[in-house]
């Protein structure tokens, strides 16, 4: 019987991705890679769980959901984020940042000072800048002070940041201009708390760590797996969740968001397979020994 695997998600370690499976393993993913798994042909998409708990309920989700949860679990797991304004005794300092995805895609936000460029990255920042760092409730009132004077929103859908992926500037400069000028615009504000420390415009670009700049336009998404479904080729790239795979005799690169992972047994596949659904971005072999990791 084939070894089977479950995705624990993808996180971003030293500036590079590395994908997490249950059991405490994980591969570190690099250019040139191969990645080729297929879900189980009895597989069914069972909820991730919640605060690093199994699912009580032993819910099946389904193979659209990005989440991967069931609605309880859902509601267990944001109830004690930072997101949900449950944390305001969390006494580490937080930053504030500048998060750029695109032409007319900047976005304000959080993160804890000690994760330095981890959320950054995790979120697929083409560029960014740090505005100040504080206390957690002065880095929240920071960031609703700065979303609505600047216009600019708390959160962008990962599906419209890969949408503009294959039209970025083609130099730093320009993909800097943008969030420099919300940040000279921020720094003009009056109302910042006195707790918050200011900072400069000093902008991040992750084109390279991101591996965009020399990678080829991705053409098509994968919009769920499915049991017996296969994606396998060559990673070229990766932002934020998302994985750059040039797929099939082609080559033409497949976006493949790893959330859509989770919750699914998986197993080896061959080469140049691509059998999942996916929906075009153009216009808007299992080893003979036990494997150390899937890919």
């Amino acid at each position: 019987m084939a070894q089977t695997w479950k995705c624990g998600g993808l996180r971003w370690v030293d500036g590079g991705p590395v994908l997490r499976w249950d059991g405490g393993r994980s591969s570190a993913l690099t250019w040139g890679k191969r990645v080729a798994f297929r879900v189980t042909d009895e597989g069914v998409r069972g909820c991730a769980g919640a605060r690093g708990h199994p699912c009580p309920l032993r819910a099946v989700v389904a193979g659209r959901s990005i989440g991967a949860r069931c609605e309880e679990c859902a509601r267990l797991d944001r109830a004690h984020s930072v997101a949900a304004d449950t944390l305001a005794d969390d006494p580490r300092p937080y930053h504030v940042y500048l998060a750029w995805f695109g032409p007319g895609l900047t976005k304000v936000g959080i993160t804890a000072v000690e994760r330095g460029s981890a959320r950054l990255l995790e979120q697929g920042a083409v560029c960014f800048s740090w505005l100040g760092a504080g206390p957690l409730m002065a880095a929240r009132r920071t960031e609703e002070l700065l979303r609505a004077a600047l216009g600019v929103p708390d959160r962008i859908p990962y599906a419209v940041k890969r949408a503009v992926r294959a039209a970025l500037p083609p130099t730093a400069a320009e993909r800097a201009a943008e969030p420099a000028g919300l940040h000279a615009r921020a720094a003009g504000l009056d109302g910042w708390p006195e707790s918050l420390a200011r900072r400069p415009f000093r902008p991040v670009d992750h084109m390279d760590a991101f591996g965009l700049a020399a990678a080829p336009p991705a053409v098509a998404e994968v919009t769920e797996l499915a049991p017996g479904g296969a994606v396998s080729g060559e990673l070229v790239a990766a932002a934020g969740p998302d994985l750059h795979v040039a797929t099939g005799g082609s080559g033409q690169v497949v976006v493949l968001d790893t959330r859509l992972m989770t919750g699914w047994e998986l197993v080896a596949a061959g080469d140049d397979e691509l059998s999942v659904p996916v929906r075009d971005l153009r216009g808007a072999a299992q080893a003979p020994h036990e494997q150390d990791g899937l890919f």
